[in-house]
């Protein structure tokens, strides 16, 4: 099993969290990024940098995630994609994608960009907290410690 991140837009801390889980648990865990992201000198943590270029991160992460791995990404429509191929998915704030939320997921998604590309101001997402840390640690160690039972 592998922990893939979407790194491009991963907030740092939920990078250090991953990082330090990686470390405690040996979970190989790759950061996929078009730019390059420091990571710690590790046997389990690596960054691959892919080119530049729109979804080219996410296109990577969909060819090599496998069934079991888990997907830390915020992008609705990579989601989608990693979840039909039994990929577990999480958001940086620990909120699970799932075969049964993804479909309302993309529809919202879809919604709020057609009213956006129409001229109407949605707002983007509240400030990273220190209660969304903590939802994203726990839930990895929540799938960390099911992955350790296995």
């Amino acid at each position: 099993m592998t922990i893939w991140v979407d790194a491009d837009a991963c907030p740092v801390v939920v990078r250090e969290i991953l990082c330090r889980a990686a470390e405690r648990t040996q979970m190989p865990t790759v950061f996929v990024a078009n730019q390059f992201i420091s990571t710690p000198a590790s046997q389990v943590v690596r960054m691959l940098q892919v080119s530049s270029g729109f979804d080219e991160a996410d296109n990577e992460i969909v060819k090599r995630v496998l069934a079991g791995d888990l997907v830390i990404t915020s992008d609705i429509p990579l989601a989608a994609e990693v979840i039909a191929k039994g990929a577990t998915v999480l958001n940086n704030r620990g909120e699970a994608y799932t075969n049964a939320n993804i479909k309302a997921k993309l529809n919202m998604r879809d919604f709020m960009e057609t009213m956006r590309s129409s001229g109407v101001q949605t707002g983007g997402p509240a400030a990273y907290s220190h209660a969304d840390r903590m939802a994203f640690a726990n839930k990895l160690d929540q799938w960390l410690a099911k992955q350790a039972g296995s």
